[in-house]
């Protein structure tokens, strides 16, 4: 590969030598990918030499954790590396941050039309890189979002009294003459809808009347067997993530039935398609259900670090307890990799206690002499 006048500095032009074959040839272009990220790194970037030299040290990181070579990189290996980062080696969310910020960086240069590292890996490899940090699965998914480890799923108990609370509302506004009873009777059915079935807010507010469907094995749930969910969450440039949420919760199933029947219809609006509606006619966005949710905690007096989101948490930690299969658990929920769904999981003490007295009394039994 001639070295051309106008080649920048960190291009592979200028670090790849034409007619040398290298013993090892992954290695050899793997190291000058590395050297020619310095020199870019060093032209007019005022980085100091500790944050250039950290910045590699991070690239050797993922390589030795995937095995792989940055030209046969895929977005699932940053998944499962950042799910590790979380839940197993828990650092701190500045660490994970500047993490993502350097892979990121380095993705950027080598996938850079400026740099030519593109058709160089095609020419000696026939495949080249890609940028793999989007983000599904960086850290305002992993960690903020879905895997922070300072959040926890609500408790049975907590679910419970927040349910109770939300339908106390409605009364209270019943009772005390207030408009926005139809409104609070409308969100309580959400908060129940999202644990019951385990979505995504967004999920539940778009959906829409036509999404319920029967389902021939519970025959018992009518038209409300399962829900299609036609907005889950989408990877970056693809469309939305379709999947049919199975109803396993009867007194949910009984929950929107009620509000169906009774409670949608007072609101005036029976041609809409929404299955949300406001008492304008337009479709519940997802503030208005988070500031709902927000106003019931703090009366409460919860944990602030629950959001809605967190009922999705328990519906996965609740059905995992109850003995649901981790797969059919996965399905339910929409995740791609068993990894996120682990996240989700925090099984109670008591849940865990109760495990351990089964362990024991059944290695008990069968350790007794036969008499």
């Amino acid at each position: 590969m001639a070295t051309r006048p106008d080649a920048v500095p960190g291009s592979a032009r200028l670090e790849l030598v034409d007619g040398v074959r290298h013993l090892h040839q992954e290695d050899a272009v793997l190291e000058a990918m590395l050297s020619g990220w310095e020199n870019q790194q060093l032209g007019g970037r005022s980085l100091t030499n500790g944050t250039i030299s950290a910045r590699i040290s991070l690239v050797r990181e993922f390589v030795e954790y995937t095995n792989e070579y940055p030209w046969h990189w895929t977005a699932g290996h940053v998944d499962e590396w950042m799910t590790s980062l979380v839940s197993e080696q828990r650092y701190a969310k500045s660490t994970i941050r500047g993490k993502q910020s350097a892979l990121r960086l380095f993705c950027d240069y080598i996938t850079s039309p400026h740099y030519e590292w593109i058709p160089a890996c095609e020419e000696r490899f026939g495949t080249a890189p890609v940028q793999v940090c989007h983000e599904w699965n960086t850290l305002a998914h992993l960690v903020d979002y879905e895997g922070n480890p300072d959040r926890r799923p609500m408790t049975r108990e907590e679910v419970q009294a927040f349910l109770d609370y939300a339908d106390g509302q409605v009364e209270r506004a019943i009772r005390l003459g207030r408009k926005g009873a139809l409104a609070a009777y409308r969100d309580a059915t959400i908060f129940k809808v999202i644990y019951g079935w385990g979505l995504r807010v967004t999920e539940t507010c778009k959906l829409d009347l036509a999404d319920l469907h029967r389902n021939p094995h519970a025959p018992e749930f009518g038209k409300l067997g399962q829900v299609h969910v036609r907005w889950g969450k989408s990877s970056k440039g693809s469309a939305p993530k379709r999947r049919m949420v199975a109803s396993v919760m009867p007194w949910a199933v009984e929950a929107l039935e009620d509000y169906l029947t009774n409670i949608r219809p007072r609101f005036g609006f029976d041609e809409h398609p929404a299955m949300w509606v406001t008492e304008r006619g337009g479709r519940v966005r997802k503030r208005e259900i988070e500031d709902r949710f927000a106003t019931y905690r703090d009366a409460m007096r919860l944990p602030k670090l629950h959001v809605p989101h967190s009922l999705r948490h328990s519906y996965v930690t609740h059905l995992i307890e109850d003995g649901a299969d981790p797969k059919f658990v996965q399905a339910q929920v929409g995740h791609r990799f068993a990894s996120t769904t682990a996240i989700y999981t925090g099984i109670s003490g008591d849940f865990m206690n109760t495990m351990m007295r089964k362990v024991l009394d059944k290695t008990l039994s069968s350790e007794e002499p036969t008499r």
